[in-house]
């Protein structure tokens, strides 16, 4: 999946949200709770919470900070990590 194809699952609302964010995360819980904390059956809220938080980093900046998503740095890790995994399946 490309970049400007991950982006796309995200709206300029979502970035509005107090905190940023903040629904995806509330997603992942509700999934995880249905789910009894399977994450692997939780996989797409939680790269849609980790896309969310990409393109608030994109328009805040790599030091901007929201309870919702991890640090720039570690994202970008888990980002590269879950397209890696894509690129081998």
């Amino acid at each position: 999946m490309r970049a400007a194809t991950l982006h796309a699952m995200t709206t300029k609302a979502d970035l509005q949200d107090i905190p940023p964010c903040h629904p995806q995360a509330c997603a992942i819980q509700r999934c995880l709770n249905r789910n009894n904390y399977d994450e692997n059956q939780c996989q797409s809220a939680i790269v849609e919470l980790y896309h969310c938080c990409e393109r608030f980093y994109g328009k805040q900046g790599n030091t901007a900070i929201s309870p919702s998503c991890p640090k720039a740095d570690v994202l970008r890790l888990k980002l590269v990590r879950i397209r890696q995994a894509k690129d081998t399946n």
